[in-house]
Formats: structure tokens, C-alpha cells, sequence
């Protein structure tokens, strides 16, 4: 298979139209990378994509992964092993597995190898030792970390970054730090950069992400908004959810409120408080991961 073959022709731009925009002169832009791929897209596959060229670069056969049961980059690694026809392995914390988790159920259909962990044993996932046993014991692999975030990733974010129109900032939810590095990598320095944390205390990513992307360190394009997680990582509140909905029905913007509707719902009241001068361009990444929405009404979080 030739790298060619990784190729999906880029997502398009939506143009948010609302009173308050016009309002404050805020002109806001939304990068669709959901509508990428119907079922492998957003920054799980500008993750993916650089990896699986590494995989082709270093002779190996497959690959191998990280992941909790419900995620995102779970299903986009299903789902590359099915679109072409990859030996995939993961790296699941378990110890046990739910066989009717929506996602669980995708990956075993695209034929994924799962290999449950307890939980002591996942928090290992990125330490040399425990990586490197892998490694022997997986030596047709390569390796790629929890939600895919490493230095071939970032590739993938800059050529999300290098298709944007222009604009003042651009904004994306963060949860590992990967796409925000790589937008911080692949944007001019006269663009700002923000992130919006999705879980509690994410100070540790900033320097995760200057690991990533060392020019960081030194940059003063970009920060990383840490009071709009809405309880944490994977929590969220009635009037999101609400914010969600609103969101599809009244702007054909599909959300879920673990990642894009979290950043979504902080543009919003940043709007409102100023925080754009007048004038501004802002775009907004929408990172997809709305297969999430399937596990949430599993668990009966969500009701439509």
C-alpha cells in the first residue's frame, strides 16, 4: 500500500451566522474535519495518518495502541484497519470489557485485536521499560501512544493547519495536546493559538506540548484555557448538553459535549466577555469524535 492511499480530500468550511456576532463584528469560521471521512476523520485521523506512513517507512506490518473502551481514537484505529486492511492491535484498560460498548462492537467488526489491561498495568502506557517489552513481543508493530499525540502526528495537524484561511485565532478542544501542538506548529506566528482543556488540571500539557513542538517554549502566539472543562474529562452539564442540541438544530453544527461541545460552549461566552477584539477572525476546529455520542446514550447519559 503507498502512502498515497492516506489521502482524503480536505474538509470544508462552515460559516456561523448569529446576532451576537454581529454584534461584537466577530466573524466565525468552523473547520468541518468531522465531515473528513464518513467514519475515520477529524484529528483522530491527522494523528493517524503520518503514523501509518511511519508504520510503511520503518518495514512493519501493523501497529499497536493505547486506548480507554469508549474512545475516539479506538474507533478511527478500527476503522483504518478495516479501510486498509491493517493488522491493528489495542491496548485496552479493562480489565473486563463491555462486548455491547458501541465502540467495542465497531472495533471487533474492523477486526482490531484488543488486549485488555487492568488499570495499574495501563498507567504504564508510556514508560520505556513497559514500551520497549511491547516492542519485543509485538516486533512487527509500531507503537503509536494513547490518542495517537507524538511528533508524526503533529505532521498531520500542520497540514490541518496550513488549510485554514486566514484567521486571527483559531481554537480547538484539547485533551492530549497533540492537535493544539500541531496548530501551534503549522499556523503563522501572527495567528493565535488556543486550546480549550476538556479535563480538570491540564497545566502539565503545556509542557507536553513544547515536548512536542520545542519552538513553543519560546512562542507567544498560543495559551491553553483551563476553566472551561465543565468538571472534568468526560463530564459535562445539563445546560451543555442543551447548548449541543441547540447547536445542531439551529446551525446544522452536530456536537458532543466531551470535546467539541465544551469548546464550542467557551467560544461562546469568550465571545460574550470580549475576549476577541472587534473585527476578529476566529475559527473554530471541529475534531469529530461524534461516534462518542453512540456510547453516551449507551450509558444512558445523553437522551435525544
Amino acid at each position: 500500500m503507498s502512502c498515497m492511499s492516506f489521502y482524503f480530500p480536505e474538509s470544508p468550511i462552515q460559516v456561523i451566522n448569529h446576532p451576537l456576532f454581529d454584534e461584537k463584528q466577530i466573524t466565525l469560521q468552523v473547520k468541518r474535519d468531522d465531515l473528513l471521512h464518513p467514519h475515520i476523520c477529524g484529528n483522530k485521523w491527522r494523528k493517524l495518518k503520518y503514523n501509518l506512513i511511519a508504520m510503511q517507512q520503518q518495514k512493519k506490518t501493523a501497529f499497536l495502541t493505547f486506548s480507554g473502551p469508549f474512545s475516539n481514537h479506538l474507533y478511527a484505529a478500527s476503522m483504518a484497519c478495516k479501510l486498509f486492511k491493517i493488522e491493528g492491535h489495542a491496548v485496552v484498560r479493562g480489565p473486563l470489557l463491555d462486548e455491547n460498548n458501541p465502540t467495542i462492537r465497531m472495533a471487533r467488526a474492523c477486526g482490531l485485536h484488543l488486549h485488555t489491561v487492568d488499570r495499574t498495568t495501563y498507567r504504564m502506557r508510556n514508560q520505556p521499560d513497559y514500551l520497549a517489552g511491547l516492542q519485543q513481543k509485538f516486533p512487527h508493530c509500531h507503537i503509536i501512544p494513547e490518542g495517537g499525540s507524538n511528533l508524526a502526528a503533529i505532521q498531520g495537524v500542520q497540514e490541518l493547519a496550513h488549510s485554514l484561511v486566514q484567521s486571527d485565532y483559531v481554537l480547538c478542544a484539547t485533551g492530549s495536546g497533540g492537535t493544539l501542538a500541531g496548530l501551534i506548529a503549522g499556523c503563522d506566528k501572527y495567528t493565535k493559538v488556543i486550546g480549550v482543556a476538556v479535563l480538570k488540571q491540564a497545566q502539565y500539557l503545556e509542557q507536553e506540548i513544547i515536548e512536542l513542538v520545542p519552538e513553543a517554549k519560546q512562542a507567544n502566539n498560543w495559551q491553553l484555557l483551563y476553566d472551561y472543562h465543565g468538571g472534568g474529562y468526560g463530564k459535562f452539564s445539563p445546560e451543555l448538553w442543551q447548548f449541543c442540541k441547540m447547536m445542531k438544530k439551529t446551525h446544522q453544527l452536530p456536537l458532543e459535549p466531551i470535546y467539541t461541545g465544551k469548546l464550542f460552549f467557551a467560544l461562546w461566552q469568550l465571545i460574550e466577555q470580549d475576549f476577541f477584539p472587534t473585527g476578529s477572525r476566529v475559527t473554530a476546529i471541529h475534531t469529530g469524535g461524534l461516534q462518542g455520542l453512540d456510547g453516551l446514550r449507551y450509558r444512558q447519559l445523553i437522551f435525544d
